[in-house]
């Protein structure tokens, strides 16, 4: 079972910018898809950005498309998503999670996804 531990939120004005780490554990990733969904309150969680462990693939949600970019770094087994240009409205709780199956089939629904880490909270003033 692998084990997902978000890090990096924070407080922001809007226009900041912040970069948020899922550090993995718990097995060997090869060609396996992490991604990065959002929750906000009183909202369902939403798709934010994918990436397949051994590069070549990754997704984003149109919302966050040209702002955000997600990337990992295999030698320290951290998945991260770099936030720019932030805005109010991605104020949300952030989870980052490991797709139960190895195709891109399907990923942008948290159905998909087996292992989630405990969310660290982005918030967002204007």
């Amino acid at each position: 079972q692998v084990q997902l531990i978000e890090s990096g939120g924070g407080l922001v004005q809007a226009g900041d910018s912040l970069r948020l780490s899922c550090a993995a554990s718990g097995r060997t990733f090869s060609d396996d898809i992490l991604g990065w969904f959002r929750q906000a309150p009183g909202k369902e969680r939403e798709f934010v950005a994918v990436i397949r462990w051994t590069g070549g693939y990754t997704f984003y949600a149109d919302s966050v498309k040209g702002r955000f970019t997600i990337s990992r770094d295999n030698a320290k087994n951290t998945v991260y998503l770099q936030m720019n240009s932030l805005k109010p409205e991605d104020t949300a709780v952030y989870y980052c999670a490991a797709k139960t199956s190895k195709s891109i089939t399907g990923t942008t629904s948290t159905f998909a996804y087996g292992s989630w880490g405990q969310g660290t909270q982005v918030t967002v003033s204007s």
